[in-house]
């Protein structure tokens, strides 16, 4: 059966790329993992380095603390009042791959003529990371053509919606 075929019969409702987009699919929220895994923390630094406006910037935390991808931590100046800084809790670190993938492509198709403005290297050794689709298997490098849908324990029919297997 054709790959099409095979995905015409999955409804789209339950997909986790959805889900993942519901948290993290607008332009400010990708912009503030990338300051988070660059070792942002405080409001004013992600603000200062995204620029985007003070209640965007609210809206983005406030939605990614909802959604267990950050955690607020109280931290409190000399003399001034209680605040809050940001940090990945583990969901959120599991999104490095993807923030990097996206970091590749953009370096590939979209980076300036100088080349990549960030480059991410090991730190024990200072070797570049990249991020690589490979087979759980035999760990072979995978591409596009190398790859189908079919589906997972959680797939509902397109036309019944109740779980396919």
């Amino acid at each position: 059966m054709p790959v099409s075929a095979v995905r015409d019969q999955i409804s789209a409702e339950n997909c986790s790329v959805k889900r993942a987009l519901d948290v993290v699919g607008e332009k400010w929220t990708l912009l503030v993992l990338r300051e988070a895994f660059y070792g942002a923390r405080r409001f004013e630094r992600f603000q200062t380095r995204i620029g985007c406006p003070r209640q965007v910037l609210t809206e983005r935390l406030n939605t990614l603390v909802g959604a267990g991808v950050l955690r607020r931590v109280p931290y409190q100046e000399p003399g001034q009042r209680e605040r809050h800084e940001y940090r990945l809790t583990e969901k959120g670190r599991d999104l490095l791959p993807a923030v990097i993938a996206l970091m590749q492509w953009g370096d590939k198709w979209a980076a300036d003529p100088a080349g990549p403005p960030v480059e991410i290297v090991h730190r024990d050794c200072g070797h570049a990371v990249e991020l690589t689709l490979r087979c759980s298997s035999d760990q072979t490098p995978l591409t596009a053509y190398d790859t189908e849908p079919l589906p997972g324990p959680g797939a509902r029919s397109a036309t019944t919606g109740r779980t396919i297997r």
